[in-house]
């Protein structure tokens, strides 16, 4: 997979929040993404996903099917957690995952609901529905986070068995948790701009959360909380009796 002079912008009169980013990724690569919040790393991979199309640039020999764990599983849907994954294992044409289920160590959150869910227990089911379809390309935004131990240990076996057989893995990680495979490869994002640093950087720490309120004409709304939440950050908006 090449990226070629890739740059994206929301808007046409946005700042761009990609720059000419020019990549390559080869069969059985596992790249950390780093980068501070707000660097461009959630629109990065939903660049590579192809959710989202470069304002300018070219992305090549995408693998056909690709799998996305998100840092923030959608759990606002009516249904268990078996239900929901095999509602999604027929939607990719019978793809198996209980075999993942067993893997992630979350056998005794299937008959659990969706919104009942921790983050850390929803982050495994965004796991599963990302691996369930055999992805060639695999991507994990913040993959560590919320984790329990058990899992945690489970997943770097999980991404080098997949990278044995030449799958994809780009991983936005804060926490190094990927740090033993021998073959990583670092991305970092600064400003929009994509490095590739000879050694690993050091984690980067997560600050505390602030939160920040920001007045927009009420017809830009859906797009800027859109833009917000695509960079994961918690956006809503208030109502009047909050306000």
């Amino acid at each position: 997979m090449r990226l070629t002079n890739v740059s994206f912008r929301y808007r046409r009169r946005d700042q761009s929040v990609i720059r000419d980013v020019n990549a390559q990724a080869s069969p059985g690569d596992v790249i950390e993404l780093t980068g501070v919040n707000g660097a461009g790393k959630s629109t990065l991979l939903r660049l590579l996903a192809g959710l989202l199309t470069p304002t300018t640039g070219t992305i090549a020999d995408r693998p056909a099917v690709v799998g996305l764990a998100p840092d923030r599983f959608p759990t606002e849907q009516p249904f268990t957690v078996a239900r929901y994954l095999d509602h999604m294992a027929r939607v990719r044409g019978g793809a198996r995952w209980r075999p993942w289920a067993e893997r992630l160590t979350m056998q005794h959150l299937l008959d659990v609901r969706l919104g009942e869910l921790s983050k850390g227990s929803a982050h495994k089911v965004g796991l599963a529905q990302a691996l369930m379809g055999e992805p060639g390309l695999l991507l994990l935004d913040e993959p560590f986070a919320g984790l329990d131990a058990d899992t945690r240990d489970a997943l770097p076996p999980i991404v080098a068995d997949l990278s044995a057989r030449g799958v994809v893995v780009v991983a936005s990680d804060h926490q190094g948790g990927l740090r033993g495979l021998p073959s990583l490869r670092h991305w970092s994002l600064t400003g929009g701009l994509l490095t590739e640093p000879a050694a690993p950087a050091e984690p980067v720490l997560e600050a505390p959360p602030v939160t920040v309120e920001v007045t927009v004409p009420a017809g830009e709304v859906a797009a800027f909380l859109g833009r917000m939440r695509a960079e994961g950050y918690a956006a809503r908006e208030l109502s009047e009796e909050t306000r």
